[in-house]
């Protein structure tokens, strides 16, 4: 019932933000589109120069688009990441975390009940944002309303157990910057390269993939954004009997599962020696 009640707050605050500056909220959806759609024309449209600079690694545009939506999707997983590791420390030197920390709902479920609010902001975003570059470049992408909501829903789900993890590496060792700065730069590489042969390598390269907190997320993505899940290829398959969508749930259980514990057990060791709000 707290964490309800605290989420109710945020999306009022939320909303009462969006709406006094709306203007800021229209201009970022319009540069958000505009990068995109540049990156999508950019690969897709204009092959003579990036195949020269690429020696033609982009020689055709389903490989230029699933570039193109493998940076989509590590900017997203870049961002969430973000928000725990530079949200702690932004809120902890403002006093705004010992604020929290007072709160009877507790730590996590005021900053759970943010998270859950911005989520619902960032996949109408950018569920809304990869609609338009869609309409825009004419069928390069397909889009399909439900799936990829979903999926958005779901990547974000995983994405946030891995940052209350992060956040918890805040709560404990305080400067972890560049520490964050790294594992947010392999979760955008990830997402660039993560195509479904890299599990046909078997082992452990297989399973490390699986377990990586973006990989079958952006494979699923890919799936339905590029191939049309089967449809493009001829052979209709939902994404939703997909193994990495299954892979997807799993992750989502064993990070949010995960980064929970962890969280708290950082947060408990950080009260204990009285470091909590120290940075």
């Amino acid at each position: 019932m707290g964490f309800l009640l605290v989420m109710k707050a945020e999306i009022v605050r939320s909303f009462i933000m969006t709406k006094r500056y709306w203007f800021r909220t229209l201009v970022g959806i319009l540069i958000g589109y505009g990068m995109l759609l540049v990156l999508v024309l950019g690969f897709v449209y204009s092959r003579d120069s990036v195949e020269e600079a690429f020696s033609g690694r982009f020689d055709n545009p389903i490989a230029a688009t699933n570039f193109v939506l493998g940076f989509i999707i590590g900017m997203f997983a870049f961002g969430v990441v973000g928000m725990f590791s530079q949200g702690l420390q932004g809120m902890a030197s403002t006093g705004v975390l010992e604020q929290l920390c007072m709160s009877p709902h507790g730590l996590i479920s005021n900053f759970l009940a943010r998270s859950v609010v911005s989520a619902i902001s960032a996949v109408l975003s950018s569920g809304f944002m990869v609609w338009l570059v869609t309409k825009t470049v004419g069928g390069t992408l397909y889009f399909d309303t439900l799936p990829v909501l979903a999926l958005l829903a779901l990547t974000f789900v995983n994405l946030l157990g891995f940052g209350f993890m992060v956040g918890g590496l805040v709560l404990m060792f305080k400067q972890i910057g560049q520490v964050a700065v790294l594992l947010r730069m392999g979760l955008f590489a990830v997402a660039i390269l993560a195509r479904e042969e890299l599990f046909d390598q078997g082992g452990i390269i297989a399973a490390a993939m699986h377990v990586m907190p973006i990989t079958d997320a952006a494979v699923c993505l890919k799936y339905v954004l590029i191939k049309g899940q089967g449809a493009a290829s001829g052979n209709f398959s939902s994404v939703f009997a997909h193994s990495s969508f299954f892979f997807l749930l799993a992750n989502c259980v064993l990070w949010i599962g995960l980064g929970l514990l962890c969280f708290k057990i950082m947060e408990n060791w950080s009260r204990a020696r009285g470091t909590l709000g120290a940075y």
